[in-house]
């Protein structure tokens, strides 16, 4: 196996990307899929919840579009913390505090007795959720082979997206129970805490480790790494020579975002995430709400939500499986633009079977985009900028939705049930084109 290599000076070589470049996916990626999966299914359920328990709230409390919209934007308060939090104490340590963060709030919602105290819990749960889907992906780029790097992330999200149907079916069953029900969906997205059954799988990134240069402790979880493939799938062909690491950078901070090459890549990501933002959160956010206030029953609201999101896990299937077969920028651009065109014609229609096939059309192109999207995002920033980079724009995408949940509910009242899907389509189109013209090609390059 590799170890330390050292100059004449004892400077360090880095070697951990070509060492992980060049194992077989074997039982250790699948386990690492299984914790992070968890990760990737709570936060997507956690969407849902609120959005399923919204017509209820209007039902059962009384409340108006304006108010839900102020309890949506409360779930996007904070996000970028977990990124610069993460290259700091390390991958593992910080994804365990924000899954626990998110599931106790979780619970906590459940116990809400009033908008005030709904609106602290959405925003602790928000923050949480967030802050873990950074650090999962920056762990998943830094893991995997380049070379399948965007497949494996792309299935991870599948596994997450499994999630949408189940919590949407859990919401359609509890929810009508009674006044109480709504309370049921948050206890549902508090189960996020059976991830600490499988985090003892989980290594902390070797990468992360190498890069602020802490070689031994990298070297060692390599060598544990490579004696439990090696066990599965035998002997493990040699790693390229390895290059000479940078400047170890442990204290970078955001200030090196906007600088040099990471400049262009920080604004590109981040309009792409805000956009993403306002199309894919003003669509799975607020449907259920926007039909309930147009008269369709809160049943059948929430039983078309069923439908929909059958789409979802396909959808992220799908951009799995050509997640490699095309550069992740030409499947954002096209997976966008078709986004656009279906929740366009989504909001044109009340037939029913129509509202069911341009919602699962929705579901599918937009999760082919999201899938993809966490891959892409990871991929263009170096090991000692990646979680920043990568929280910095998640979570600028996030913050935004605290206007634009604001926004999509003042068109909703003002200008009409149409006008919102116009607007969630033009976000759409605006992500497709920032992608063409400026988005970076990431596929296959060692990061």
């Amino acid at each position: 196996m590799n170890t330390i290599f050292k100059q004449k000076n004892t400077h360090p070589f880095s070697n951990a990307a070509n060492r992980l470049d060049r194992l077989p996916i074997s039982r250790v990626h699948f386990q690492v899929l299984t914790a992070l999966g968890i990760v990737y299914f709570f936060d997507l359920a956690d969407l849902f919840t609120l959005s399923n328990v919204a017509p209820a709230l209007i039902e059962h409390w009384g409340i108006p579009l304006s108010t839900i919209a102020n309890v949506t934007a409360a779930s996007f308060l904070g996000a970028s913390l977990g990124g610069r939090l993460s290259d700091r104490i390390g991958r593992k340590k910080a994804l365990n505090l924000f899954v626990f963060v998110f599931s106790i709030a979780s619970l906590c919602n459940a116990a809400a007795w009033d908008i005030p105290s709904l609106m602290t819990f959405r925003f602790l749960t928000g923050f949480g959720v967030a802050a873990a889907m950074v650090i999962t992906n920056s762990y998943l780029a830094e893991f995997f082979p380049s070379s399948v790097r965007g497949k494996y992330i792309s299935f991870c999200a599948m596994i997450g997206l499994i999630g949408v149907p189940i919590t949407n079916i859990v919401s359609a069953f509890v929810i009508p129970l009674g006044s109480w029900g709504w309370r049921l969906v948050f206890v549902w997205g508090a189960v996020g805490l059976i991830y600490f059954f499988f985090i003892r799988r989980l290594e902390e990134s070797p990468r992360w480790h190498e890069n602020r240069g802490e070689y031994a402790k990298a070297d060692a979880i390599l060598n544990r790494i490579e004696a439990q493939v090696e066990k599965e799938k035998g002997p493990l062909p040699a790693a390229s020579q390895p290059k000479v690491s940078e400047t170890v950078k442990q204290n970078a901070g955001y200030a090196g975002l906007l600088k040099g090459r990471n400049l262009k890549i920080t604004i590109v990501l981040s309009a792409v995430w805000i956009f993403e933002t306002f199309g894919f959160y003003g669509f799975a956010s607020w449907v259920p709400s926007l039909l309930k206030s147009n008269g369709v029953t809160m049943e059948n609201t929430l039983w078309y939500n069923v439908l929909h999101s059958i789409g979802a896990p396909l959808g992220a299937l799908l951009g799995s499986m050509i997640s490699e077969r095309f550069q992740r920028k030409w499947i954002l651009a096209a997976s966008a633009f078709l986004t656009a065109i279906a929740g366009l014609l989504y909001g044109m229609t009340f037939i029913p079977i129509m509202i069911i096939v341009f919602g699962f059309i929705v579901n599918i192109t937009e999760r082919v985009f999201t899938s993809n999207l966490y891959a892409y995002t990871s991929e263009p920033y170096p090991t000692e900028y990646r979680s920043s980079g990568s929280g910095l724009a998640y979570g600028l995408g996030r913050f935004s939705n605290i206007f634009g949940s604001l926004l999509v509910g003042f068109i909703a009242v003002q200008l009409g049930y149409i006008s919102v899907f116009l607007f969630i389509g033009g976000c759409w189109l605006a992500c497709s084109l920032l992608l063409i013209f400026f988005g970076p090609n990431t596929n296959a390059k060692q990061i």
